[in-house]
């Protein structure tokens, strides 16, 4: 989608009065959807999901990103404290049972969000995954919310060119060989001969966190 549609989904979705919100996981490849929005409008606000296992690196990036583009970051997180996030046997949940662990923390934070919100812009790519790629550019979430993906048809190259057009920083854990980068505990490195988001949930038949399959109702 290019950047005039963009603004003008956002300013249709402003003009009828809807409430619009977004969320990023502060990574590179969400730099230039969190750049357009502050050209549209720096109001909207940008949830940060606080799990609690986040790269201490991320954190120092979103604060980055937070003020050189003027974001208004909202930080959520799960109401289920870490200590109760423990199987029967006292694990704690990312290692014996990670969907629960990803639900307790990104998908119960945004419940409120949900219901509070009418248009999700949500960063989604048709090129992550295939739940992804089965998405259209507007669907429906809990809570009769839209999500607007306005990043559906972007790729790499997309986003690599937009990020030196732009002079934006990047992540500093990719210069060290991290290509998808989620909660410490469950990201690896990236391997060559891989799929980048299989540096995610690494060794488990697993690729998406819930955010993007939980909290959208498919038609």
């Amino acid at each position: 989608m290019e950047l005039q549609e963009i603004k003008s989904y956002i300013e249709s979705y402003k003009e009828r009065g809807l409430k619009l919100f977004t969320t990023s996981s502060f990574q590179t490849h969400s730099i230039p959807l969190l750049h357009i929005i502050s050209t549209i409008d720096k109001s909207i606000p940008v949830f940060c999901i606080n799990t609690g296992y986040h790269f201490p690196e991320t954190l120092v990036y979103k604060d980055q990103i937070a003020e050189l583009l003027g974001l208004n970051i909202i930080e959520v997180s799960s109401p289920t404290p870490r200590s109760a996030q423990k199987d029967a046997s006292g694990k704690l949940l990312f290692t014996s049972d990670p969907d629960y662990c990803c639900y307790l923390n990104k998908v119960l934070p945004m419940e409120p969000v949900l219901a509070e919100y009418d248009v999700w812009i949500n960063g989604v790519r048709a090129d992550q995954s295939a739940v992804r790629k089965s998405f259209g550019v507007e669907e429906k979430a809990p809570h009769n919310t839209v999500r607007f993906h306005p990043m559906l048809d972007w790729d790499n190259r997309m986003i690599s060119k937009y990020i030196k057009e732009h002079n934006l920083p990047k992540h500093p854990l990719e210069d060290k060989g991290y290509m998808s980068i989620g909660c410490e505990p469950c990201t690896r490195k990236f391997d060559l001969e891989s799929y980048s988001r299989e540096g995610r949930w690494f060794g488990l038949n697993k690729t998406e966190c819930g955010l993007n399959t939980e909290l959208v109702s498919k038609k």
